[in-house]
């Protein structure tokens, strides 16, 4: 199922937890190991990709492309914080050399 890469998990788990896992394990005809290291990875997938993905109505999508395509004005407050970035962002790269 997977290669060993040498890297460990360790849990603590309760003869309870342990005896449905080995149940579904042994129903798949895989090791608990085996099973817990997939079922983990399916669910990081899972995780991964709807903390990674934003669906949008298409109104919500209409008003995303109109204030892309035309941007409200930069006010007081957008030009302070666009100023203090460019010093923060200078101090960086003035340190980096």
């Amino acid at each position: 199922m997977l290669a060993h890469t040498g890297k460990r998990l360790t849990t603590r788990i309760t003869d309870h937890v342990q005896g449905k896992l080995q149940m579904a394990a042994d129903l798949v005809g895989a090791t608990m190991n085996q099973f817990v290291v997939q079922a983990a990875l399916e669910k990081a997938d899972k995780v991964i990709e709807s903390e990674s993905t934003i669906v949008l109505t298409r109104r919500e999508s209409l008003r995303l492309l109109e204030l892309i395509d035309n941007p409200p004005p930069r006010n007081e407050k957008f030009r302070s914080a666009q100023a203090r970035y460019q010093r923060i962002k200078n101090d960086v790269s003035s340190t980096a050399e």
